[in-house]
């Protein structure tokens, strides 16, 4: 792949893309109405590159595509078998096997990529895009490690590209009904926050197969495996159950977090962490003894998060839980009444009052939850248009206006916003995988230093400073000839 390129201007980089495509074909812009109602000028539309397009993918390309904004101009994928409809749907479109070699070939002829792999892969194909001046779309977590999540951040600036994560739920009107809420004082000041899941839904805390079965003929494995250390095939794992392992995903937190912590972070504004602390459930699996297996999730964890007060304001304990623990009902909520949406949910407890939603900051209430149709408060948050599709028609229609519009600025879930988001995400994590580092004391026997231990985190600094070994799961190192390029 060619060296990342210094930053471009973004109208200077469209405006001779499109001159240049005037001038080869001998012709003037024609105005909008001589086109015919309802027809959208090739200049106003966004050509989009989809690597990943099975899966999350393919329902990412499809809502991009509806916006009518939106041109599926190129699609990759290392699996034949998963980018099978994505291609039957945009038949003009050319497809790649490896992005690499797409982003090499095809850079000059799109404006955009949507990210949509395993974890393990989000960062080092969101920083070649960026670095080749694209607009990018990821998935959430936004990045598997912390500082993947810091990079990219800092690259979006860098490279004055337009981007937001795949956290739709950040521009639902659900999540500004809080900030409503909360920005006219009903509930007090936030002190304490429960998020919690019914995920995972896949296996985890289980040992790596010992089977080698072949690697089926429409997958390409070694590129699968990308920035992961080399491992022979195993059935099922992919395209779902790739989540559960350290190596390729960030378990129940990775996959529901930034979905269900995202509203605490839209209503008051949270930073990094100061602290983490947590405890985990592992299984027993003979002689009453419990399974230690560090390459894959726990079965279910319990996590806290301390965010120092700003502005007077008290400190906030965020509580995550998943695999199915849940905090205590709410004395206010009725006792047939569903907490959040059954499964998962966000609770808020103010010095004032109380307020609750379910996963993407749907389904908010005041509690009692007579009180949401009581309490009428000024709208201080703009709505995002367009329903369940708002989030990516707005990034579309950012990307069309370019870094550094009211468009881009006004994205719900852009880097600057996502990246901070993701890393505390990613903090929990780091917090499971130091629960069961172990080590030998002078009797040969094994220690857990990592157990109960509250972690100190200096976040401008990405380092846990009270116990070094933890800093290890802040930055993976890739497999060898893979690079973050920075």
């Amino acid at each position: 792949m060619k060296k990342k390129s210094a930053p471009v201007s973004e109208p200077s980089r469209r405006s001779f893309i499109r001159n240049a495509a005037l001038a080869a074909a001998g012709f003037y812009i024609v105005p909008r109405h001589v086109l015919g109602r309802g027809f959208t000028a090739p200049s106003d539309k966004l050509t989009v590159a989809g690597i990943g397009a099975g899966g999350k993918g393919e329902s990412d390309l499809w809502n991009f595509f509806q916006s009518g904004k939106a041109d599926i101009a190129f699609l990759c994928d290392v699996d034949s078998r998963q980018s099978a409809k994505s291609r039957e749907r945009y038949p003009k479109a050319k497809v790649y096997t490896d992005y690499r070699e797409m982003l090499d070939k095809e850079h000059k002829h799109f404006d955009a990529c949507s990210v949509s792999t395993p974890d393990h892969m989000h960062a080092v194909i969101g920083m070649a895009a960026m670095q080749l001046n694209k607009h990018v779309y990821i998935q959430k977590p936004l990045t598997h490690d912390i500082y993947e999540a810091r990079m990219l951040t800092k690259a979006a600036h860098d490279y004055k590209v337009v981007t937001q994560m795949g956290n739709q739920g950040a521009s639902g009107d659900g999540v500004r009904q809080l900030q409503d809420w909360y920005n006219a004082g009903i509930i007090g000041d936030v002190h304490t926050i429960y998020c919690y899941t019914d995920r995972p839904v896949w296996p985890q805390g289980i040992p790596w197969s010992t089977e080698k079965p072949p690697v089926p003929a429409e997958l390409d494995w070694n590129l699968w495996l990308g920035t992961a250390p080399y491992r022979d095939y195993v059935d099922k794992l992919i395209p779902f159950n790739w989540r559960g392992w350290w190596d390729y995903g960030t378990g129940a937190l990775g996959d529901m977090a930034c979905h269900i912590m995202a509203p605490a972070f839209a209503v008051l504004g949270l930073g990094y962490p100061v602290s983490a602390e947590c405890s985990v459930a592992t299984p027993y699996v003979q002689n009453w003894t419990r399974g230690v297996y560090p390459d894959s999730g726990p079965i279910s964890s319990s996590i806290t998060l301390t965010f120092k007060g700003i502005n007077g304001k008290p400190d906030v304990k965020l509580h995550w839980m998943d695999g199915g623990i849940q905090p205590d009902r709410p004395e206010e909520l009725g006792p047939n009444e569903i907490m959040g949406d059954g499964g998962n949910g966000t609770i808020f407890l103010g010095t004032k009052g109380k307020m609750i939603c379910g996963t993407y900051g749907m389904l908010p209430n005041l509690l009692p939850t007579s009180r949401s149709k009581e309490t009428i408060v000024p709208q201080s948050v703009a709505r995002v248009p367009k329903g369940d599709n708002g989030h990516y028609a707005a990034w579309v229609e950012a990307a069309i206006a370019g870094y550094g519009s009211d468009k881009a600025n006004n994205l719900s879930s852009r880097f600057d916003i996502a990246g901070p988001l993701t890393e505390s995400v990613l903090m929990g994590n780091l917090a499971i995988r130091s629960y069961n580092i172990t080590k030998k004391n002078d009797k040969g026997q094994n220690t857990y230093p990592g157990r109960n231990i509250k972690l100190l985190w200096d976040g401008p600094n990405m380092k846990i400073t009270n116990f070094d070994d933890a800093n290890q799961f802040v930055k993976r190192t890739y497999r060898e000839g893979w690079s973050l390029g920075v």
